[in-house]
């Protein structure tokens, strides 16, 4: 393994993402030792500043972090971990510590997926008959039909050369396939392995 460059302190910074969404979830420090309990266990270990201790995250409240894998950057410097997050990975019961904008806005960004996936999943263990997305998780032929449709739509939009159209129609599949995905119980692991062959 790559000889890590821990700071004046021994310790290297953590950055924690979903493995599924990419979303990030925490930040944290960890020492050598903290590193090789991830590596050994294969679950986030840090090192608290304000404790001075090890600790495993999760390990009161049960929300763990299981690693899928764990990588540093070009200088050795700071490590990223991919993680199945159990619960919410902020202490506050947000799902990210990330949660407050303080500048911009994150409307035109990747960070709708992640909100898009919770509420989804939010309908599903919790219906509720005035929900759209609960109407199609009642009827499997309606939300099949669905993708279709948005699908040929989107096509028509890029034969047409009509961004706004072919915008439109594309929030509307990935909507659509994702009721499904959610539905069905897809593993996006195994999406994403069948994606990584495709790499030519």
């Amino acid at each position: 393994m790559t000889e890590l460059a821990y700071d004046g302190n021994g310790l290297i910074p953590v950055v924690v993402q979903d493995h599924v969404t990419n979303e990030v979830l925490m930040v944290a420090w960890s020492n050598a030792e903290a590193v090789e309990l991830m590596r050994s266990t294969g679950y986030t270990h840090f090192w608290s500043r304000s404790r001075k201790k090890l600790w495993k995250k999760g390990e009161e409240s049960g929300h763990v972090q299981r690693i899928v894998s764990l990588q540093t950057d070009c200088d050795s410097d700071t490590l990223l971990a991919r993680v199945e997050q159990t619960g919410p990975a902020c202490h506050t019961g947000s799902p990210t510590c990330f949660a407050e904008t303080i500048y911009g806005n994150t409307d035109g960004t990747a960070a709708v997926l992640p909100e898009l996936r919770r509420t989804l999943k939010d309908r599903a263990e919790n219906p509720s008959d005035d929900s759209y997305t609960c109407k199609l998780y009642g009827d499997e032929n309606k939300m099949c039909k669905k993708i279709v449709e948005e699908a040929g739509e989107f096509v028509l939009g890029v034969k047409d050369g009509n961004r706004d159209e072919m915008a439109w129609e594309l929030a509307d599949l990935i909507y659509h396939t994702m009721v499904a995905v959610e539905k069905t119980g897809l593993p996006m692991e195994e999406v994403y392995r069948k994606l990584s062959e495709r790499r030519q």
